[in-house]
C-alpha cells in the first residue's frame, strides 16, 4: 500500500509515492515540466490562480499512478504541503473569486504594519506571536479595501493547502497551523483571533472549520476522483505549510530540535514550548504541526533572503561551470578568505535585519591579491555568517539548539558551508536527503500517532551524514567577528 504527498511550491508542484509500511519513497514527479509563472500586475505584487495548481496536482497524480501500475485503491492517504502565507477566497459554490495572492506578494506590508501600531505591539506579540505584517489576515483586509465587489461575495477564505484539500473533498476546511500562519490564531485564548478580524472589518463566519493536523480531515470525492484519478473515499490525512512540513520531513517535533534549509532563500526553523517573544518584528511564530494546548509546539522561523541566491549569482556572473567547481575554488582559499567580506543581503528586504535593504555588499577586495577563489570561498561563509547571525537571534527569542537538522540542498552540499556553521555553533549538523513531498506523505501514517516509527523511517531511508564541529574554531571565530562587525557599519548607515 502506498500513501502520496503533494509539495504546492510557487514554482512547481511536486508529488511523491511512498510505501507506507518501510516508508520509503517509491518515486516524486513535478509538474508542469517548466516552471510556473507568477502574475504581477503592480510592482511588489506576486498571484497565481489556484486551479492551476489543482491541474499539475491531477496531472502529477496520474503521472506516478501510471508510471508504476498503481491501482488507486491502493493509495490509502493523502498529505499536502503548500506555500505559505498564501490568499485563496471562494464564493458560496466554492469557485475562487480572484488569483490567490500568495506568500511574496508585499502589497498588504503597510496594512500589517498600521494594524500592528493600532492593536499595541505587546498585545499582537503575546497573542498572535507575530506582527500582523504581510500575512494573510493583512491580504484579506486589502482586498476588502480595494476590491469590495469581490469581498461582498467571498464565502470562504482559505490558504493553499486548504484550497487543494478543497479540490478534492468538497469539504472547506483548515488546522490551528494554518490559520497561526495567517496570523488569524489567538494562542492566549486558543481560538481564532476575533478582535483582529474585528480590527480588519472581517466576517469571522468566512474563516472555515478547524479539522486536526493528524486527522482525517476530508475524503476524495466523485468530482475530486473523476479529476485526479485517485479513489472515492481516500483520506486527506494532513496538511501543513510548507516551512513546518519541512520540519516535519526532518523528524524536528520537539523543543530545541532545529531545520535548516539552504536553498534560494534561507531557512532556520526551531521548535519551542515557550509561547513568549521577543523578536516578534524578526522572527515569525507559527504553531507547528505537533501543536496542541496541553502541550504546545511553536515553530520559530527565522527566513534569509539572501541565501542560496548569491551564490548562483556567482555562478551566472562568474567564469565558473558549476557548484562543483566553486567549491573547489573556495576549498583552496583559507579560512576568512584573505581578507574579503561578503553580506549576502541582495534579495530583497530582511527582515531578520528589520526589513532593511542592504544589498550585496563585497568588500575588502584586494586587486592585485584576490581571485574569484575568494569570492567563492566568502560568498560560502558570508552566506553561513548569516545563519550564524540569525541563530544568534533566535537564541535570543529562547531557542537552546540540541539538534540541527538539514536537507541535502546546494549549500549544505558544501563542506565549507556546513563546516562554519557547525563549528561557529559547537553544533553537529546531520545531513538527510528527502523533500517535502516525501514528508507530506510520510505524515499520513501520524493520525495513528506512531511518531517513533516516522522518525525511524526518516533515519533508515534518508539519513546521509553529519557535520561535528572538529578542530580549532578561533580562525572561524575571528572570520566571523570581522563579519559581524562590518555588518554591523552597514545597518547603521542604512
Amino acid at each position: 500500500m502506498y500513501s502520496i504527498g503533494y509539495d504546492i511550491g510557487s514554482s512547481s508542484i511536486k508529488a511523491a509515492l511512498v510505501n507506507t509500511a518501510s516508508g520509503k519513497s517509491v518515486d516524486v514527479v513535478s509538474e508542469p515540466k517548466v516552471e510556473m509563472g507568477m502574475i504581477a500586475l503592480e510592482n511588489g505584487w506576486a498571484e497565481q490562480h489556484p486551479d492551476d495548481w489543482w491541474q499539475h496536482v491531477c496531472t502529477a497524480t496520474k503521472v506516478l499512478l501510471k508510471k508504476h501500475h498503481i491501482d488507486p485503491k491502493e493509495i490509502t492517504g493523502i498529505g499536502i504541503s503548500y506555500q505559505m502565507h498564501g490568499l485563496v477566497v471562494v464564493d458560496q459554490e466554492g469557485t475562487p473569486l480572484r488569483n490567490s495572492i500568495i506568500w511574496c506578494d508585499s502589497r498588504a506590508v503597510q496594512i500589517g504594519q498600521n494594524a500592528f501600531d493600532q492593536l499595541g505591539h505587546r498585545k499582537c506579540a503575546s497573542q498572535l506571536l507575530n506582527s500582523p505584517a504581510n500575512f494573510t489576515a493583512s491580504k484579506l483586509k486589502w482586498v476588502k479595501e480595494n476590491e469590495p465587489e469581490v469581498y461582498e461575495k467571498i464565502h470562504k477564505f482559505m490558504l493553499p493547502g486548504d484550497y487543494l484539500a478543497y479540490k478534492f473533498s468538497g469539504e472547506i476546511c483548515s488546522t490551528i497551523s494554518g490559520l497561526s500562519e495567517g496570523i488569524f490564531w489567538d494562542f492566549e485564548h486558543n481560538d481564532i483571533a476575533d478582535w483582529l478580524l474585528e480590527h480588519y472589518g472581517i466576517d469571522q463566519r468566512m474563516a472555515p472549520r478547524l479539522v486536526d493536523t493528524f486527522s482525517v480531515q476530508g475524503q476524495v470525492s466523485e468530482a475530486g476522483a473523476a479529476a485526479s484519478g485517485l479513489a472515492p473515499g481516500t483520506p486527506i490525512l494532513y496538511r501543513a505549510g510548507d516551512q513546518p512540513n519541512n520540519a516535519l520531513s526532518l523528524n524536528v517535533f520537539e523543543p530545541g530540535e532545529v531545520a535548516a534549509t539552504g536553498g534560494t532563500s534561507g531557512v532556520v526553523y526551531a521548535v519551542t514550548e515557550n509561547l513568549s517573544v521577543k523578536e516578534s518584528s524578526r522572527v515569525n511564530n507559527f504553531a507547528h504541526v505537533n501543536y496542541n494546548v496541553g502541550q504546545p509546539r511553536i515553530g520559530k522561523l527565522l527566513c534569509i533572503n539572501g541565501s542560496g541566491i548569491q551564490y548562483r549569482w556567482l555562478l551566472n556572473n562568474l567564469d565558473v561551470s558549476s557548484y562543483d567547481e566553486m567549491n573547489r575554488l573556495a576549498a583552496s582559499v583559507p579560512i576568512g578568505s584573505d581578507g574579503v567580506l561578503i553580506h549576502p543581503f541582495g534579495n530583497g528586504a530582511e527582515r531578520m535585519l528589520d526589513n532593511k535593504t542592504l544589498g550585496t555588499q563585497v568588500s575588502r577586495v584586494n586587486l592585485n591579491k584576490h581571485s574569484k577563489a575568494h569570492l567563492c570561498r566568502a560568498a560560502l561563509e558570508g552566506i553561513a555568517f548569516s545563519f550564524v547571525y540569525g541563530m544568534e537571534i533566535m537564541v535570543s527569542d529562547g531557542i537552546m539548539p540540541t539538534a540541527i537538522r538539514a536537507g541535502n540542498d546546494n549549500l549544505f552540499r558544501s563542506d565549507i558551508f556546513s563546516n562554519t556553521i557547525a563549528i561557529l555553533l559547537d553544533k553537529e549538523i546531520e545531513i538527510y536527503d528527502t523533500t517535502g513531498a516525501i514528508g507530506a506523505a510520510r505524515a499520513c501514517e501520524l493520525h495513528k500517532g506512531d511518531f517513533e516509527t516516522f522518525g525511524s523511517n526518516i533515519m533508515d531511508n534518508d539519513y546521509l551524514m553529519k557535520f561535528e564541529p572538529s578542530g580549532d574554531a578561533s580562525e572561524y571565530k575571528s572570520a566571523y567577528q570581522k563579519w559581524k562587525h562590518q555588518l554591523k557599519l552597514l545597518i547603521n548607515n542604512s
